[in-house]
């Protein structure tokens, strides 16, 4: 089987699984393994806010009881996994990554979360975030800063960055992040792990913070491999009649102009449409172009002149009608309670919001980049493009350097951003790594309700590619 020599902490939850409820090891090896990986390395990456060991061994007691008594197994059966800290669990401390919500105790668990306790899956850790999970480097006044495993001195980024660095490490398998601008795929690219932005709505959202935004937040599995983002992905899917944009079953198909089994029709940007983007990156753009080439396919460049010179534009304007409605939002938090505030926080309650006019005007804009999409996607299944336009950076920066343009540090957002403006679902893959030894990830874009083409190519491109296998030395 696949991977099963690797030590336990880095074996995939599918294969933990299958392994599990083949009674070749027990759910309390699996747990205690990971709390063994945990003790070792978290102190060096600072992922976990907290840590549920001793409920998870109970947990993983109980689960071998089912197995020995022969009872229905979940697919995630006896496996642990991890929660970023954005998202409700029942009885845990769930803070936001903010002082204003120290010891935050939900009463019920976000649907995610309660999906995956009822597929046999263990919670085992609640992960770091930055404050009120709106920045994208994970860093607050209540856990600090989270580091990256491959280079303790660069960031696993934001807003899922604790979730990215503790499943790249083998401190969980598998776990639930969060994206309203790059929080899945951009942490997942900065670590060398794989992630899936569903299309709006597909996965539901009911139990995140901000309970404001849920028109552009999604919720989205992680793990090591595309394999386990699939697993979690098919579990933690469908309406839950609580959130009133999962409407979606999951039978839900997209509109497909290709014939089935035809070859895909894929295009692939990078610089101009972005620009700039380290050269390192638009090579494994180039050389996953080539790979899906080989593959059959039918792959070429393409341009984006809604995207070329503009790519930046769409982000801050998205950001504005984004603040302009999380403001005044937090405001009935926040008032009084500004000392207790990180830099996130004082930043996002000092930003000059737009009068009614400019967020309108602002609305209607961003409506037309779906339009855009959506006449791509007439012409072409996928579209191939960077994650990050740069590696895992140093800490904190306010600037970058990236192909010799010195840029702000948010044009980080500039190649996700504009999918989930737009709604629609995108994958990160570990395809490499970069002269420093950094990961490097490739993001793929399908039209809306097209996930199933995005993971199955995705799978295919990460068992092909030079990193698959490659772990960080933390």
């Amino acid at each position: 089987m696949k991977n099963q020599h690797e030590p336990i902490y880095y074996q995939e939850a599918s294969t933990l699984a299958v392994r599990i409820r083949n009674k070749e090891l027990t759910a309390v090896e699996v747990v205690q393994a990971h709390l063994d990986r945990i003790e070792a390395v978290n102190p060096k990456i600072n992922g976990i806010v907290t840590l549920m060991g001793e409920q998870a061994l109970k947990a993983a007691a109980a689960a071998d009881k089912a197995v020995a008594a022969g009872e229905k197994l979940g697919p995630l059966h006896g496996v642990p996994f991890s929660i970023k800290d954005s998202i409700d669990t029942a009885g845990v401390p769930t803070q936001y990554g903010s002082r204003i919500f120290k010891g935050n105790i939900p009463d019920e668990d976000a649907t995610v979360v309660a999906r995956l306790k009822q597929a046999g899956g263990i919670p085992l850790m609640k992960t770091n975030i930055p404050e009120f999970a709106v920045y994208w480097e994970s860093d607050n006044l209540i856990t600090g800063r989270t580091s990256n495993p491959w280079n303790p001195d660069r960031t696993s980024g934001g807003s899922s960055g604790g979730e990215s660095a503790v499943i790249a490490a083998g401190l969980s398998p598998v776990g639930l992040g969060s994206d309203i601008s790059i929080s899945v795929r951009g942490p997942a690219a900065f670590t060398g792990i794989s992630s899936i932005k569903a299309t709006h709505g597909r996965i539901p959202y009911t139990g995140h913070f901000p309970r404001v935004l849920s028109r552009w937040w999604h919720i989205g599995p992680m793990a090591r491999t595309i394999k386990d983002v699939a697993l979690a992905y098919s579990i933690i899917n469908g309406a839950d009649g609580k959130d009133g944009y999962a409407i979606y079953g999951k039978e839900i198909k997209p509109a497909n102009f290709r014939i089935p089994g035809a070859p895909l029709k894929i295009g692939w940007a990078s610089e101009p449409a972005f620009a700039p983007v380290d050269p390192e990156i638009t090579a494994a753009v180039k050389a996953t172009a080539q790979l899906l080439k080989d593959m059959g396919h039918q792959v070429e460049e393409v341009s984006l002149p809604f995207m070329e010179g503009q790519a930046m534009d769409w982000v801050k304007l998205y950001f504005a009608v984004i603040y302009g409605e999380l403001v005044p939002y937090m405001e009935q938090f926040a008032k009084g309670r500004e000392k207790d505030m990180h830099f996130v926080g004082q930043f996002t309650m000092g930003v000059e919001l737009m009068n009614q006019k400019e967020y309108a005007r602002a609305e209607n804009k961003l409506e037309e980049l779906r339009s855009h999409f959506a006449n791509y996607f007439t012409k072409y299944d996928l579209l191939l493009v960077p994650v990050n336009p740069m590696t895992a950076t140093p800490h904190m920066l306010n600037e970058v350097v990236i192909n010799g343009q010195t840029v702000p540090a948010l044009h980080v957002n500039s190649v996700t951003g504009p999918f989930n403006i737009a709604g629609l679902p995108a994958i990160s893959v570990p395809v490499t790594t970069s002269s420093e030894n950094l990961p490097i990830n490739v993001q793929l874009a399908a039209r809306w309700f097209d996930e199933v083409t995005l993971l199955e190519l995705g799978e295919k491109i990460q068992l092909a590619s030079p990193a698959n296998g490659k772990h960080p030395i933390a």
